[in-house]
């Protein structure tokens, strides 16, 4: 039989020197010899994290494909919620929320590259135009402009309502274009020097919303000469 002494050493080295057998031959002698086996060699498989970059891929083709689907659904004149549009892009309400986390902020997006053509508008304007005759027109270009896309004229009252006025990229080019055009006012003696281009951009979003619709065109015409009035030095 194998004296105590032998079986203590054998389970102290077991885990250092790999699992351990028994000869036949040395426990027929009643004393047992340690033979080291080695471990089997185990194969881990990692679970690798995709890189940075191609996280930032994936979240690139989110944005983009939402903003396409948005489009398609503004262009089909019915209303439609966020929910819905990012239902029928195929991601989650969060992702949506996490690249647009507002109506406004998405319909912006949507329309960055459409009003860019504006800008050219206002210029050509103002080469052939006094400079407040050219606000007035450029103002009822940009309601034109935003009566055929759906959600503009929201966006601008919403914007400028919280504040955010000239955040977005719509916005945005709306106030630079409105500066351009009040800079030329002001040196031409036409228009006032102290006027805020955000605060104009607000007052066109506010009476867009009442009267925005194209059968309402005299009336906004109406409406945009107490505007213009208003900015002339006194």
């Amino acid at each position: 039989m194998a004296d105590l002494s032998s079986l203590k050493q054998w389970v102290m080295t077991a885990h250092n020197r790999g699992s351990p057998r028994l000869s036949h031959s040395t426990l027929n002698r009643g004393h047992p010899r340690i033979v080291s086996e080695p471990h089997p060699t185990l194969t881990i498989a990692k679970v690798m994290t995709p890189p940075r970059s191609t996280l930032r891929a994936d979240a690139q083709r989110n944005r983009e494909h939402l903003i396409a689907t948005a489009a398609e659904a503004f262009a089909s004149g019915r209303a439609i919620s966020l929910d819905a549009i990012a239902k029928r892009a195929g991601v989650g309400n969060a992702t949506l929320y996490r690249h647009f986390p507002t109506r406004e902020d998405l319909v912006e997006e949507v329309y960055r590259d459409q009003i860019r053509p504006l800008r050219e508008d206002a210029r050509t304007l103002l080469a052939t135009e006094p400079p407040a005759q050219a606000l007035h027109a450029w103002m009822l270009r940009f309601a034109d402009w935003a009566g055929e896309r759906r959600g503009i004229c929201e966006a601008l009252v919403a914007m400028s309502a919280s504040g955010r006025f000239g955040t977005g990229p719509v916005c945005d080019e709306v106030q630079q274009v409105l500066a351009m055009v009040l800079e030329a006012g002001a040196t031409a003696g036409e228009l006032r020097s102290d006027i805020n281009p955000a605060e104009v951009g607000g007052i066109l979003a506010g009476l867009l919303s009442v009267a925005g619709a194209p059968e309402q065109r005299p009336q906004l015409k109406r409406m945009l000469d107490v505007v213009v009035d208003g900015l002339r030095p006194r």
